[in-house]
C-alpha cells in the first residue's frame, strides 16, 4: 500500500487520526510505500509555515521512514508521464503523482480523499 501525504504525517505524528481498520492493514502490510512527491509536498508545507515538524524536513523524513519501515517510491518518468495522462478529475499534482505511483506500483492508497476512488484504484479510508 502507499500513504498519501496526510496519511504519511499522521502515521509520523499523531496516529490517532488514522482509522483503525487502516492502522491494522499498515501494520500487516509486508510493503507500505510512499512517494517521493509527498517529501515534496510536506518540505513546502514545512517551509510556507503550513506545518510545523519536530525537526527539519530532511531529518524529519529520514526517521519517519526508519521508524516505520517505508519504502520511498521515486518519480521515474513512467510515474510522471502517467500522471500527465490520468483524467482531469482531481487538479492537486501532488496527489495526482501520488494516484500513478499507486497505479503503476499497482497498491491501494491510504486517504481520506475520496477523488482518489475515481481514478478507478483502491483506497483504504
Amino acid at each position: 500500500m502507499i500513504l498519501d501525504t496526510c496519511a504519511l504525517l499522521w502515521l509520523a505524528i499523531n496516529q490517532s487520526m488514522l482509522s483503525e481498520s487502516a492502522r491494522k492493514k499498515i501494520e500487516e502490510s509486508p510493503l507500505v510505500g510512499v512517494s517521493a512527491i509527498s517529501i515534496f509536498e510536506i518540505g513546502q508545507k514545512y517551509k510556507g509555515g503550513q506545518l510545523e515538524l519536530s525537526l527539519p524536513t530532511k531529518e524529519w523524513f529520514q526517521r519517519a521512514i526508519t521508524q516505520h519501515n517505508l519504502t520511498v517510491i521515486d518519480l521515474s518518468a513512467e510515474i510522471c508521464l502517467r500522471a500527465t495522462e490520468l483524467p482531469d478529475i482531481h487538479k492537486d499534482p501532488f496527489d495526482r503523482l501520488i494516484i500513478a505511483s499507486a497505479i503503476s506500483v499497482g497498491r491501494p492508497v491510504i486517504t481520506t480523499d475520496s477523488i482518489f476512488d475515481k481514478y478507478g484504484i483502491e483506497t483504504i479510508s
